[in-house]
């Protein structure tokens, strides 16, 4: 069973976008993303910061229904030097949101959380991986903060089942009650999924840390965090596994989010 401190989401999407600015100053934002393949540094904060604007104007609508539109006002920049500013930019606007919304209030979403605070803690972690993007696209090594990194871990894991309209592969995710356990080596974090023929999800009743799994993945929380959403290639160093190497590469082939 998975434990830890509750993380302010809202107060994270700030500080995240902070460190993504800070990554951007000086470097070249036509420089190309390899985690974001198509994509420059550019690209990159104008999807993030679009991401917060537009879920910043679902909560302020309060939605109760999927969305028939993505259209929202993004008040781009008209030069790429100013796309970092404008990226802090993108963060005050999703502070407002948050300010203006209880986290509680029941909301329509994609994910299993049908409330406000599901859309600020999605905006953290596209904020936070796609920081990550930037700093491997500079050479750097992501520094994540642990808590962040198991937080993201499970919201990943957690929402990943509801995925399938907008990451198809993922519907290839069943099985027969073969499991994957996914482990932190730096603390007590512990996920075990079971695949079925109906989908997969986390197994809370079978979920112990003496369970035996099918195939097992562990690393620091940071780097499978970055595993599970394909910033770092399963069979790197970093990252032990053991057990069935098809089922983890039939999870991995089909898990991209």
């Amino acid at each position: 069973m998975t434990t830890w401190h509750p993380i302010d989401h809202r107060a994270a999407v700030a500080s995240e976008t902070a460190k993504f600015t800070a990554v951007l100053k000086g470097a070249d934002l036509a420089t190309p993303v390899p985690t974001c393949p198509d994509w420059t540094l550019v690209d990159l904060v104008k999807h993030t910061g679009s991401v917060q604007r537009w879920f910043s104007a679902l909560l302020h609508a309060r939605i109760q229904s999927p969305p028939q539109s993505r259209e929202v006002e993004l008040r781009l920049p008209t030069t790429t030097d100013a796309y970092p500013g404008w990226l802090d930019e993108s963060a005050a606007v999703a502070a407002d949101a948050f300010a203006a919304t209880d986290p509680n209030l029941p909301m329509w979403a994609w994910g299993a959380d049908q409330h406000a605070r599901f859309w600020a803690r999605r905006m953290l972690f596209e904020t936070l991986l796609h920081r990550a993007d930037a700093e491997l696209a500079l050479g750097l090594r992501p520094a994540i903060d642990r808590a962040l990194a198991v937080d993201g871990i499970d919201e990943f894991l957690v929402n990943l089942p509801f995925a399938t309209f907008f990451a198809p592969k993922v519907a290839n995710l069943r099985g027969n009650g073969e499991t994957i356990r996914f482990r932190t080596t730096d603390g007590n974090a512990d996920w075990l999924v079971s695949l079925r023929p109906d989908g997969f999800g986390i197994d809370q009743a079978g979920a112990t840390a003496t369970t035996t799994a099918d195939a097992t993945v562990q690393a620091t929380a940071a780097d499978l965090l970055l595993a599970l959403y394909g910033r770092r290639h399963h069979n790197i160093e970093a990252v032990g596994h053991e057990g069935d190497q098809d089922l983890l590469s039939r999870w991995f082939a089909n898990s991209a989010f």
